[in-house]
């Protein structure tokens, strides 16, 4: 017989808040189209993107967190001193160690909370709030911080015509607490490996270390492999996600997919056959593919603008490098 005291933790899990920081420097498509052959109605057409935002060398993975994590607490109303856990899904964080998030941890005042990064790439934000429900719901945490971070610039090749308009910088953060109905539904989330080369960075660290390749390492994909992979597989995945949490798409307010490509997300909709009145985050017009920190800057965004409102049943997916995947029903803070 076990001597090991249960846990007392809340019987579920809810976003309190959420905050967001996009970089001053707005970058339209013509800036692109400095260092590669293409046409803004190309760009537009393909991928849906009109600007991205890209950091200043002061817009550090740890700064634009800070400023999320900021109005997340705002949002949520509760002070950093109540923070249990943070965590941090980021790919662009160049120390391997430590972890941004102690910094983040610190920087905000949270005392001493468990802090650690995963890496999951576009998938991050999803298994982040997944921990974090798992953490309050166990009892180890009664408030978790949640950030999607990318400095994605850096790791961008300007002359790659396939992927130079793609990518954006920011920070989105949520406070997830306690909660006395459901309010995170089951994560329908996983990887597949096999496929795993199809979204890659050009040189690992360990080559680029000891062999000092022309190019610094960027990020790469095969643009069509992933475009089918996102379409067909991602809306089945997404299927999932709502009939684990007891949805029907009409009983939907919002779809937040992550912000890849608007064709994409136009593509799920369509055969998700979601009702007109479902509000969907498009925020990857003029903010880019923001890999972790896009759903959480989209959410953000739309609550900002009054597109979604507190309390609104939102369905949100995430998937991309590994192939990895996360998607789960949420009410929004």
């Amino acid at each position: 017989m076990s001597k090991i005291k249960p846990s007392q933790g809340a019987p579920y899990a809810r976003i309190m808040g959420v905050g967001g920081y996009r970089p001053t420097r707005v970058v339209p498509n013509e800036v692109i189209l400095e260092t590669i052959d293409s046409s803004d109605e190309w760009i537009r057409s393909r991928s849906g993107i009109a600007t991205r935002h890209w950091a200043s060398d002061e817009e550090t993975v740890a700064t634009m967190s800070v400023e999320a994590s900021g109005k997340a607490l705002a949002d949520a109303g509760i002070t950093p001193e109540q923070i249990g856990a943070v965590i941090v899904s980021t790919v662009s964080h160049f120390k391997q160690t430590p972890a941004i998030a102690t910094e983040i941890a610190h920087k905000i005042g949270a005392g001493k909370p468990a802090a650690f990064d995963i890496s999951a790439g576009c998938a991050g934000f999803g298994y982040g709030l997944t921990l974090a429900k798992g953490l309050i719901v166990e009892g180890s945490a009664e408030y978790v911080l949640v950030i999607g971070v990318e400095r994605l610039s850096d790791l961008t090749d300007l002359t790659d015509r396939a992927t130079a308009f793609l990518f954006g910088d920011g920070a989105g953060a949520v406070i997830v607490g306690p909660s006395k109905v459901p309010a995170i539904g089951p994560t329908v989330w996983g990887s597949e490996g096999d496929k795993s080369e199809t979204i890659k960075q050009t040189v690992a660290w360990d080559e680029f270390h000891t062999e000092r390749p022309e190019k610094f390492p960027a990020i790469t994909q095969e643009g069509q492999a992933v475009f089918r992979w996102a379409v067909f597989e991602m809306a089945k995945v997404a299927q999932q996600a709502l009939d684990a949490a007891g949805i029907a798409p009409e009983d939907l307010d919002v779809f937040i997919p992550h912000q890849a490509n608007m064709r994409i997300i136009d593509s799920m909709v369509k055969t998700l056959k979601l009702p007109e009145n479902v509000t969907v985050a498009r925020d990857v017009e003029t903010t880019g593919n923001t890999s972790a920190a896009s759903i959480p800057l989209a959410m953000e965004r739309l609550l900002a603008t009054g597109q979604a409102k507190s309390g609104d049943t939102a369905l949100v997916i995430g998937f991309g490098a590994g192939l990895a995947y996360a998607a789960t029903v949420v009410t929004l803070p």
